[in-house]
């Protein structure tokens, strides 16, 4: 019985040293595939959440008007247009540009675009007022529109509550500027993949950002994870009641 004990020792004095080795390399392992997880776990976030960094320029205030209107809750509604609170920016020379209504009217929408300083508008359009409420899009495709370099334009919605009484009109608008490509554009967008509105937002171009993003929506409109990443956008400059209702009636 004595030896079998001093056997059975001497087989664990043996064994302890790769017993704990292979307990270290479970441990390392594991370590590692942790580690892995949080990188794709911040990899992840950082897809998700679009940064957009405003141009460096001495821009005046891009957005104006807004608001709601209506004698009582019933009647009231709040329209913006997703535009930042400088001049905004774009590559494209047909932008499609956004703006936002809480809910359905009746009243017509004339939308407006004309350059600062102008005599008279580049394009003015009346059109029916919109039958859900939500993020609205104005192709200037659609109308043969189109902007000119490095000059700034005014843009506005407005909802005519009284054709006789434009003094109650309610009108929302922002100023977009027509820019050049930047020269690392072209590289960065063939290596985004679903990077695209990041990459518009990194480079400072808002209108682009946005159009990217509410295209990728347009395409799957069911997408949570696309319509996260268009609020987390908007509340960058303080659209946060639209960033609320994207959130809120997200499918």
């Amino acid at each position: 019985m004595y030896n079998l004990k001093r056997i059975v020792l001497i087989v664990l004095i043996v064994l302890l040293p790769f017993l704990a080795g292979a307990s270290g390399e479970d441990k390392t392992k594991q370590s590692d595939e942790q580690t892995q997880k949080d990188q794709k776990a911040k990899q992840v976030t950082t897809v998700d959440k679009p940064v957009y960094k405003p141009p460096l320029r001495g821009s005046p205030a891009g957005r104006v008007g807004g608001g709601t209107r209506g004698a009582t809750e019933r009647e009231s509604f709040s329209m913006l247009v997703l535009a930042p609170d400088h001049v905004g920016l774009t590559t494209h020379d047909q932008p499609n540009l956004y703006w936002y209504i809480s809910k359905p009217i009746l009243h017509s929408v004339e939308f407006t675009i004309a350059e600062r300083r102008a005599v008279k508008p580049l394009f003015v359009k009346i059109f029916k007022g919109p039958d859900k409420g939500g993020i609205q899009a104005i192709n200037l495709a659609d109308y043969g529109v189109r902007l000119r370099k490095d000059a700034k334009y005014k843009w506005s919605v407005t909802i005519v509550t009284n054709a006789d009484h434009r003094s109650k009109d309610i009108l929302a608008g922002g100023i977009i500027t027509l820019v050049n490509v930047p020269q690392s554009l072209p590289a960065k967008l063939q290596a985004a993949g679903n990077r695209t509105p990041c990459v518009y937002a990194e480079e400072g171009l808002w209108y682009d950002a946005v159009e990217a993003i509410s295209g990728m929506i347009d395409a799957s409109p069911n997408d949570v994870r696309l319509r996260k990443q268009r609020a987390f956008l908007l509340e960058q400059v303080g659209l946060d009641e639209v960033a609320e209702f994207e959130s809120r009636n997200s499918p």
